[in-house]
């Protein structure tokens, strides 16, 4: 393969609709994962308010009343909901990308999610006030961002390629 980050792929081996598909499924996984991994290093202290619920908050939304009972506990969903459609929807858009720039799967997608965490961690969360600056972030907090957006693109990227494999049995685009 050429050192070109903007070859493409022959449009008669790229499976848009099923791209789409595996893009909701494996963004509605990698969400799960993430937010597993902000169990295990929290990336806030439990004085501060999480990001998704902020923004909520920002363009008017209540969602203390956002929230259902599991196992005798209750659970506020409106920040999760917000990780959920944000994942699916960056799934979406890199199971897409991936059937015409083979490129953006480098590193099996860790370029493409440290570009994402950089566009939302660094720029438009500090630029929307809902978190702080990089340069005043704790190294936890930086920590537990890079490691778990890592695994939230890793888990899209193998879940991608082996959904795709399994229902084209076929290669990627660029291998055909």
């Amino acid at each position: 393969m050429s050192m070109n980050l903007f070859q493409m792929t022959k449009p008669a081996t790229r499976c848009y609709v099923l791209s789409i598909w595996i893009g909701i499924i494996s963004g509605f996984v990698s969400a799960l994962v993430k937010s597993g991994t902000e169990g295990i290093f929290p990336p806030r202290l439990v004085t501060e308010g999480a990001p998704p619920v902020l923004l909520l908050q920002n363009i008017g939304i209540d969602v203390t009343h956002w929230f259902y009972t599991y196992s005798e506990q209750i659970v506020y969903f409106g920040g999760n909901l917000v990780h959920i459609i944000f994942s699916i929807v960056w799934g979406v858009i890199y199971c897409f990308a991936a059937e015409i720039f083979p490129k953006i799967k480098m590193a099996q997608g860790l370029v493409f999610g440290l570009v994402v965490a950089i566009l939302f961690h660094g720029i438009a969360m500090p630029v929307l006030g809902i978190s702080t600056p990089v340069w005043d972030l704790r190294l936890q907090e930086i920590f537990s961002e890079v490691f778990g957006t890592a695994l939230w693109i890793w888990i899209i990227e193998i879940m991608r390629r082996d959904l795709r494999n399994r229902f084209t049995k076929k290669a990627d685009p660029e291998f055909q």
